[in-house]
């Protein structure tokens, strides 16, 4: 809810910068029609000012717009004389029919984006499920968050399915951005869903989805993966171009970075990837992310650093938090102004296998 809140007044803060560049354009052309006088008449010429606030502002600024071209209007009739010319009442009732349909404009954009907006939540809900608060003795916490207000939908993807093999977890991210990426990134999710139960291997499940997703992928499409089956005391993973995750153990040292030894490309490319077994106990945490964690900049240009404040964040008692104290990190080195989406997955075992216990 915070975040939406910022959203909200960063989108409101754009619309009253916006405007005010529209009312000042106004009242350059209202000055200027004045001091050269009837000879060039400039009134029709306030009919800008509504016509570039209905591009990015709602009904509610662009009728304030409307209705301050054609205050300015009468007073550059009024103040050149001909206020009462059929020229200027021509003049005059150019400036409200277009600021009329400036504001029908602008009331007509606003509903289709909050439409798109609405549907695309949806996506992302189908897309993006929630993971269980637990699964197989694994305690798990993500977060996904959208670089901007209008594109809740990116390249990022993830879901976890409980097979034979343990709880096996995925996360990626699609090359590019928008419905291309979207239907990308269902299409590899439905064949994790369809393979993870039968492989039993995740090199061979790397590349098996490899070999499925290559058939309708273009030369230049490419999905990195992680792909991680938890088990008692460790985790499996293979790595197929993406950002090694994090662990966080319970004995402390700070953050580790899990780098594969032998470098595999992303999905498409042709992976062969090795497995990579991370020792994992209860009370040791397990950070899998997207790019735009370790990618997003600050206004000096410096990127995101997995330091020591994000270590303290990702050691709260609750899992939940720590993600969130992750992403409230990443805000403030952002300034709230992200680049590119972000996916977060925090794993902790809990000691307490699910599957073994008799109700």
């Amino acid at each position: 809810m915070r975040l939406l809140l910022r959203r909200a007044a960063r989108g409101l803060g754009q619309q009253n910068a916006w405007v005010m560049v529209a009312l000042v354009l106004d009242v350059v052309i209202a000055v200027t029609g004045i001091l050269i006088g009837p000879r060039f008449n400039l009134t029709g010429a306030l009919a800008i000012g509504p016509l570039l606030a209905c591009a990015r502002c709602d009904g509610r600024l662009t009728g304030l717009t409307a209705g301050v071209a054609a205050g300015l209007a009468i007073v550059v009739g009024a103040v050149t004389g001909t206020i009462g010319t059929s020229g200027q009442q021509y003049r005059f009732a150019m400036v409200l029919v277009v600021g009329a349909l400036a504001v029908l404009a602008a009331v007509i954009r606003t509903r289709r984006e909050n439409s798109l907006i609405t549907i695309t939540e949806r996506v992302q809900q189908a897309i993006l499920r929630p993971l269980p608060a637990e699964l197989g003795g694994v305690a798990f916490a993500s977060h996904y968050q959208s670089a901007t207000r209008t594109a809740l939908v990116g390249g990022d993807l993830y879901d976890i399915a409980m097979t034979q093999f343990g709880p096996r977890l995925i996360i990626g991210d699609v090359k590019g951005k928008g419905l291309d990426a979207v239907g990308r990134c269902a299409a590899v999710l439905a064949i994790f869903r369809e393979l993870a139960f039968g492989e039993p291997g995740l090199a061979g499940l790397a590349e098996k989805m490899n070999a499925r997703l290559s058939r309708d992928m273009e030369v230049e499409d490419f999905v990195t993966v992680i792909l991680a089956e938890f088990a008692p005391g460790e985790v499996r993973i293979v790595n197929c171009g993406h950002h090694p995750p994090v662990k966080l153990a319970l004995a402390g040292g700070g953050l580790q970075v899990m780098t594969p030894e032998e470098f595999a490309p992303p999905l498409g490319l042709n992976p062969h990837p090795a497995r990579q077994d991370i020792d994992l106990k209860p009370g040791d945490r397990l950070l899998f992310y997207t790019d735009g964690l370790v990618e997003t900049r600050d206004r000096a240009g410096r990127f995101f650093g997995l330091d020591d404040r994000v270590t303290a964040a990702l050691a709260l008692p609750d899992l939940g938090a720590a993600v969130k104290g992750v992403v409230r990190l990443l805000l403030e080195h952002a300034g709230d102004d992200l680049t590119d989406d972000v996916l977060l997955v925090l794993g902790e075992p809990t000691g307490i296998d699910s599957r073994n216990l008799r109700h």
